[in-house]
């Protein structure tokens, strides 16, 4: 059928099957060494092919996702935190609560890798093949105030949505005026029984109407619809990234 190798490349180009272009010289002569038959020859190289293309959608993946930097729950130091549920947080990277539509909070004090566990959650969720975004809290507020301003509130809303988890990172870090809770409840509120969130925070729940100018209905709101389907983890204990100043005194 082919006359030639160029036009079986360029071919095989033409339908961007990167991979089989640059190994389907090397792997018919693997094949004729090792006496493949034709339907052996033909699943390596698309076995090669899917695989790659896998690899390159989980990168564009982790690309899309914006994490500040990679963790992973094989990072985690476990022995740190005063108190952690490390079996249940264990569990929850078997990602079952994205099918569920369900959220994750990471309550606790700064430096006890709340965020690292967040991202971790994140990349291992992009490893299987799901959509995540990255972004804070005032992050997302500044966003959507500009693009209220600019007429396209609806069009950043979307941003949002889109991924099936959303990471909420620093919500409580710095005050959240009027404007921007009711900015962060659409978020909210949108993606309610529609796609997970996962949130840190170092404030309890009783101290979030605190968050959020001290707006009691808007912060019962917003408790509401993240608590109907989540997953509260505490984490108790004294700043990792102060350890070494802690000893000193």
């Amino acid at each position: 059928m082919f006359k030639n190798t160029e036009t079986l490349e360029q071919q095989m180009e033409y339908l961007k099957l990167h991979y089989m272009t640059e190994n389907y010289d090397k792997t018919i002569k693997q094949a004729v060494k090792e006496k493949w038959t034709h339907i052996d020859c033909l699943s390596s190289l698309v076995a090669g092919e899917a695989a790659a293309r896998w690899d390159r959608s989980t990168q564009r993946r982790i690309t899309v996702a914006r994490f500040p930097v990679i963790k992973t729950v094989e990072q985690f130091r476990w022995s740190w935190p005063r108190n952690i549920d490390r079996l249940g947080i264990q569990n929850l990277f078997h990602l079952k609560f994205i099918a569920n539509k369900e959220n994750i909070i990471f309550i606790g004090s700064v430096g006890l890798g709340k965020t690292h566990l967040a991202i971790a959650l994140g990349y291992e969720a992009c490893l299987k093949g799901h959509s995540v975004l990255f972004t804070t809290a005032i992050d997302v507020i500044n966003a959507m105030s500009a693009a209220k301003t600019a007429g396209r509130l609806k069009t950043e809303l979307k941003k949002y949505l889109r991924p099936e988890i959303l990471i909420l990172d620093e919500l409580g870090y710095l005050p959240i005026d009027k404007h921007g809770a009711n900015l962060l409840f659409q978020v909210i509120s949108h993606r309610y029984e529609r796609g997970s969130i996962i949130i840190t925070s170092n404030r309890v729940y009783k101290h979030w109407v605190k968050i959020f100018d001290n707006d009691a209905t808007l912060t019962s709101a917003i408790l509401d619809r993240l608590l109907h389907h989540s997953e509260t983890n505490l984490i108790e204990g004294s700043s990792y990234r102060m350890k070494d100043q802690l000893v000193l005194h």
